[in-house]
């Protein structure tokens, strides 16, 4: 029987992408938006296969009612306590009440797991939210992503384009870092969602790249050199994150803060994805380092 999947945050980037690659793996797929969501957005859902159920987020019978009858229920939100902790615990009573027997959180990050508490705030709300939803009689799987490779468009100190430069933090320049496409992620959530027998975590990399084979790559992409830099050692980096935090008590309100930018980072240097699932399922492509910096690096 075809099996219908519930997304909460169907409108975002990957959201719209866990939609699109089920409904091309025969899903039925139905989104919960909120009635004040743009209409373009869900417009471009619907017009893939998407049932739409614009609903009052804070009207948990509304949102029980839009679960019953799927199989698994997929978060791809983003926010802060109120979305990732406040709003993702009305959705998963809702998913037990409506007889829902799987949830996947949105958790496409670091495997926090392998984190101390207190070390990113954004993982932590995560990690609250994952101490509520573990208690509850529903089956979770989490899929941990590491880092979206966007990030190596943006200038960030791991691969400055304007300065051609290639930084880490810490001793090691052959630490292996995990990164992951929006695209992949998108594909292997929606293999996962599908999946009953899904384990509790499931890691997973489009490549695994250190500074040092960055490096190579983007002078076998690009022919040009980029010099490579220790940035800082980690304890030094965790106390300039410590006071950065201290300096900004307006970033605790804003979801990418300059500290917490700093952490994401510091999570980037610290933990690995070691047992990535990436084989678990057949057909996805799986973007190689070479090709994605193919994409914006001539």
């Amino acid at each position: 029987m075809k099996k219908t999947i519930l997304v909460a945050g169907a409108t975002g980037n990957l959201g719209y992408r866990i939609c699109r690659e089920l409904i091309n793996r025969g899903a039925g797929v139905r989104a919960i938006v909120r009635t004040s969501s743009d209409t373009d957005k869900t417009e471009a859902l619907e017009k893939i296969g998407v049932e739409i159920k614009c609903i009052d987020f804070n009207d948990t019978e509304a949102i029980a009612e839009a679960c019953r009858g799927v199989s698994c229920v997929v978060s791809a939100l983003a926010g802060l306590s109120d979305v990732i902790v406040d709003l993702q615990k009305k959705i998963a009573d809702a998913a037990v009440t409506a007889g829902v027997p799987r949830f996947v959180p949105s958790d496409f990050c670091t495997d926090y797991t392998l984190l101390k508490e207190g070390e990113n705030r954004n993982f932590d709300l995560r990690r609250t939210f994952r101490t509520y939803i573990d208690s509850l009689p529903i089956q979770v799987s989490s899929v941990f992503n590491g880092c979206f490779a966007d990030i190596l468009k943006y200038n960030t100190p791991i691969l400055n384009l304007k300065d051609k430069s290639i930084g880490y933090w810490g001793d090691k320049a052959d630490w292996k870092l995990d990164f992951t496409t929006m695209d992949n992620t998108a594909s292997f959530t929606a293999e996962a969602a599908l999946d009953d027998q899904a384990p509790r975590n499931l890691q997973i990399a489009s490549f695994q790249v250190s500074p040092e084979m960055l490096s190579e790559d983007v002078k076998e992409v690009s022919g040009q050199e980029f010099k490579i830099h220790q940035l800082s050692s980690l304890e030094h980096f965790a106390e300039a994150i410590k006071k950065q935090r201290a300096e900004d008590p307006a970033g605790e309100n804003e979801l990418y803060a300059k500290f917490q930018q700093g952490q994401y980072m510091y999570s980037m240097f610290t933990a690995q994805n070691n047992e990535p699932a990436n084989s678990r399922y057949e057909g996805i492509s799986w973007t190689s380092c070479k090709d994605y910096l193919k994409i914006f690096l001539r």
